[in-house]
């Protein structure tokens, strides 16, 4: 069973726990919070995974990191813990994110521009896009990439479309040369 496959099921009990108590949007905060955390201090994952503390102890250090977080996040978390799969923890998150858009009819987006896009921007490529994949609304993370030259390169799982100024000059490149 592989990494990935492991942190699907738990994201999936996660979800559906959470949809059943009306709680997807809380749940997904506290896990975004999370991976804030595991990125700010990776040493926390290192000492959740080490051999030299009990699992309660562990249990304990989790269940005063998160104090204010939802019951079922932190259970979920003491669980991975206990079973020691705490590694999968940014799987499980990435799953869990992936389920909610799924259940709310929107989708991840990433924009890559050469400047920040604006609110307006943002909402008519949100409207615009969402048609194209079959979703109601997309959230947008906007990367900022100076090498386009101009124009937008969209990433919408594993679709890509490209109208960036530098791949519409290799498109002409490819052409003229042949």
């Amino acid at each position: 069973m592989s990494n990935s496959t492991v942190a699907k099921r738990y994201a999936q009990a996660l979800f559906e726990l959470a949809q059943e108590k009306n709680l997807l949007a809380e749940v997904g905060a506290d896990l975004k919070e999370l991976t804030k955390v595991l990125e700010s201090s990776p040493g926390l994952l290192t000492l959740l995974e080490a051999p030299k503390f009990s699992i309660e102890r562990k249990k304990q250090i989790v269940a005063e990191i998160f104090a204010g977080s939802t019951a079922e996040f932190l259970h979920t978390i003491q669980l991975l813990v206990e079973k020691k799969r705490i590694n999968e923890v940014k799987h499980l998150a990435e799953a869990y994110v992936d389920l909610a858009a799924e259940a709310q009819g929107s989708a991840e987006a990433t924009v890559y521009s050469t400047r920040a896009l604006s609110a307006e921007e943002s909402a008519s490529i949100s409207t615009a896009f969402a048609k194209r994949v079959g979703k109601q609304s997309l959230t947008i993370t906007n990367e900022i990439d100076p090498s386009l030259l101009g124009g937008i390169r969209i990433q919408i799982g594993n679709h890509i479309y490209d109208s960036t100024v530098v791949s519409k000059l290799e498109r002409l490149k490819r052409e003229l040369i042949g």
